[in-house]
């Protein structure tokens, strides 16, 4: 096997995380500077750097659109288990079997949990969707908190009484904010399903081969 570097074993997870945190770090300095300048116009206190990144309006900004994310990836991996688009790069193939569909055999390299077996083999047999699942509920409390909590900040300021999280969690805003967001994942999610039917993109494994046929299914 050819000798690699660390950077190109892992430069596509290395490409995504380091512009995570760039645009996260843009986020907060943003945020901040945006959220001040409501407080002055509502003649509130300025917040601190430290503690706008511990304030509802931060909070809610980033698992606003962390937990639509988290969804949309469990959905994908889940649904694509069973549903089908012929055409489409996405999709597994319309018949027969694939390899992610066989039954896993325990062996000297094989995870740990497939060696075990029992309980912890099904349970890891699921893990991935288990997993978006979790980081999208645990990602949909933080929103609702931090939206809360922005919500009553500007309740405040308008000098207007103070919401019970029940009653913020029966009203429209907060659903508002989360709708916008679900809409906007399962359009892109549409999009590429679709889109690889017909369009192509030479070495992306997104896609299929630039002279595959537009109604073959798969990669």
């Amino acid at each position: 096997m050819k000798q690699t570097t660390f950077l190109y074993r892992n430069g596509l997870s290395i490409a995504f995380l380091s512009l995570f945190v760039f645009t996260w770090l843009a986020q907060a300095w943003t945020g901040w500077k945006e959220h001040n300048q409501e407080l002055e116009d509502g003649g509130a206190e300025l917040l601190l750097l430290s503690d706008y990144l511990r304030s509802g309006h931060f909070i809610s900004a980033t698992f606003e659109n962390f937990q639509s994310e988290f969804l949309q990836m469990a959905l994908y991996v889940v649904l694509t288990i069973g549903l089908r688009q012929q055409g489409s790069a996405e999709s597994k193939h319309l018949e027969g079997k694939e390899e992610v569909d066989r039954e896993p055999e325990p062996s000297a390299n094989a995870p740990w949990p497939v060696r075990r077996g029992g309980w912890i083999l099904k349970l890891y047999s699921n893990s991935l969707s288990l997993a978006f699942f979790a980081l999208f509920l645990g990602s949909w409390l933080l929103h609702l908190y931090g939206s809360w909590q922005d919500f009553n900040v500007e309740q405040a300021l308008e000098r207007k009484g103070r919401v019970d999280i029940i009653s913020y969690l029966g009203g429209s805003t907060f659903w508002f904010e989360t709708f916008q967001n679900w809409q906007s994942e399962f359009l892109s999610v549409a999009s590429i399903v679709i889109l690889t039917i017909y369009l192509r993109q030479k070495g992306s494994p997104e896609s299929k081969p630039v002279d595959a046929p537009h109604m073959e299914t798969g990669k």
